[in-house]
Order: C-alpha cells, then structure tokens, then sequence
C-alpha cells in the first residue's frame, strides 16, 4: 500500500484528493488575476487539455475580488497563490476561492496567520502550506548549513503546527526545490512523518526542454514511490504544456489511463516526411479524444507500420503517400496532404475494445 493511500481525504471544490483518490494535475494561469477575461480564457485552454486544479496569483485586492467572477465561468477549482500579505488571501476566500496557497513563514505573526486560518475555517476550505528552498527560514538554515531534505521537512510540519495549533487540519503540504534530487529526498522522508496529501513538483525547473527533463526524473521518481496526490510541471512557457507533460508522467507511471499516447521514430535519412512537424499536429489532434490507445507516427512508409505493430493505430508517410495502419497491417492509403483528415476520421469513428 503507498503513502497516497493513507493520506488524509481533503475536498478542494467539486475534486476530492488523498485517501487513494487520482492524483490530480495542477496548473497555473500566468495572466493578471485582475484580467478576467484573458485569465478565464486560459483556464477553459487549461480544462480542455485536461487541468483538473489552477491556481491564480492574488498579488492585490482587485485580484483577490476577480476570484469571484473568474470562478463564475469555470469548472474546475480555483486555488488563490498568495505570498506575503494576509488581507489578500482572507479576501480571495471571501471571493470564493476553492483553497489558498500560503508560506506561513511569511505570512508574519500568529494573528496575521490566525487571520487566514479563521477565514478558512468558516468556509471549511483547505489550505495549502508552500515551503520551498528559497523560503527556508533562517533559524533552519542556520542548523543545518544550507537547504537540506531535512530542513525543507522541519519548516513545512513547523508551519503546519502553528496552523494546528489554531485547531485547524483541513491541509495539504507542498515543498519544492529546484534540486531534483534534494526534493524527491525530502518528499520520501516528509512521507515518513506526515499523512497530509502532498502536492508534487520541481519549482523552477525551467523551460519546455529542461524543464520536462528535470520535472520527468523528479515526478517520476516521487510518484512511482506511492508518494503525491497532486502534481505540477512548472515550465516556463504556455501553461497547457504542463497539462499535457503531467498527463504523459501520470500515464508512464501507470497513475492515469485514458487519452492517447503518441509514439514516433526518431526520424533517420529514410525520413522523406516533416516528421517532426506532423507529430506535433498529431499531439495537438489527438488531446480531445479520451481513448485509452497508443498511435504512431512513422516516417517510412515502408518499414514503419512493421515497426510500430504494437499501435492500436498509426501513420506513416513519404515521397507524397500517406498510410494509415492498425496494428502494423495498412488499412488506407491517402494522399500525403490528407493524411490529417484521414486520421481525424479514423479516430471519430474508433471503437474502444
């Protein structure tokens, strides 16, 4: 049994996390709060491709009374990322914030803090208690040296006591590191000592290309430990592309199933197709489809359906020919420009066995 499973059940607006429920994947609009408009639109791009949490950051009071038209347009929960100022977080949970997103250590005193917990209390919602390693409090840094696993641990359960001590435990914790290996050391011992739900990411880990690598390692190796009910890819880009990179760690890991998987051969001189242009459409064709399937994408037209036998669909293409195939064996040749429609037609008429 992993750690996932005995987490505490917590509710986050219409979602429900820990006690063996889904881990769930987390983004973050990078809009103006205040821009309703432009930050509910994000957020319905962040749904379609499979966001099911967004945070938004409530950096100033009109941000903070955006939360509650934004969360009149959308779906899925709305989670207020608040740093330093308390009277922001007290009134984004006013507004109707689904959970904020606070640093305790620098929220300020017990009565600021006191503040939030109250605010939280009367609309039973939870709070999210952030530590990463740039927000490690001096007097830790102090006895151990520098940031260390055990460090990010103690100033996370520290916080968390001060909020339980104000006889509150509707909490979820978090801590990041940029260290990828210094962070899944802490989250194995954090796991250890604490039945809270965690959520899961690098924090800046960079851009798509980095950023992946690292957040790939990092996830894969906490998540496949039973640890994690929540999970970010932090990149530096278009938000969606979390979505979809958490969705491939999920699937990887055997924590998701359902969307399509799309494989491709690394291209070679044989390659007589964009091939890495087309499997970048085919990524973006396919995310509205639920199929539990792999689909390939292949260069050669001659040994590429062969290749990818183990595909329950694919294509492949070359000198202005298109193929489609179903477990290695061509059931449609098309020419090359139709290839894309012939594959929207094949996946609106597919049958799941």
């Amino acid at each position: 049994m992993s750690y996932r499973d005995n987490t505490k059940e917590i509710h986050i607006g219409n979602r429900v996390i820990g006690h063996g429920n889904p881990v769930l994947i987390q983004s973050m609009t990078n809009t103006r709060t205040e821009d309703v408009k432009a930050t509910v639109e994000q957020i319905h791009r962040l749904t379609e491709a499979g966001c099911e949490i967004v945070r938004s950051t409530v950096p100033t009071m009109e941000a903070a009374k955006a939360i509650r038209e934004i969360k009149k347009e959308i779906s899925i929960p709305l989670v207020a990322d608040i740093h330093f100022d308390y009277k922001m977080a007290v009134a984004a949970i006013e507004n109707g914030a689904d959970k904020v997103r606070i640093n305790p250590g620098n929220i300020g005193s017990d009565q600021r803090l006191k503040a939030v917990v109250d605010a939280a209390r009367d609309r039973n919602i939870p709070i999210r208690v952030g530590v990463n390693s740039g927000s490690v409090e001096a007097r830790i840094l102090e006895k151990y040296g520098r940031v260390t696993a055990e460090g990010l641990c103690e100033s996370a359960l520290d916080n968390v006591k001060r909020i339980e001590d104000m006889g509150y435990d509707n909490l979820v914790i978090s801590i990041k590191s940029t260290n990828v290996m210094l962070c899944v050391e802490a989250h194995k011992q954090l796991a250890k000592l604490t039945n809270y739900p965690l959520h899961v990411g690098i924090t800046e880990s960079g851009t798509d290309f980095s950023g992946n690598i690292k957040s790939g390692i990092g996830l894969g190796l906490i998540l496949n430990e039973g640890i994690g009910d929540t999970v970010r890819v932090s990149l530096t880009g278009d938000p969606v592309d979390e979505i979809r990179s958490a969705k491939i760690i999920l699937r990887t890991l055997g924590l998701r199933k359902g969307g399509i998987e799309v494989i491709s051969c690394p291209t070679c001189g044989r390659t007589k197709i964009d091939l890495i242009g087309i499997a970048k459409k085919v990524e973006a064709i396919v995310g509205k489809y639920p199929y539990d399937m792999k689909l390939a994408v292949m260069g050669c037209a001659v040994n590429g359906p062969g290749e990818a036998r183990e595909a329950d669909l694919g294509i492949a293409g070359g000198d202005g020919e298109g193929l489609i195939f179903k477990h290695g064996t061509v059931v449609r040749k098309v020419p090359e420009d139709k290839l894309f429609d012939a594959l929207r037609e094949e996946l609106d008429n597919w049958k799941e066995d």
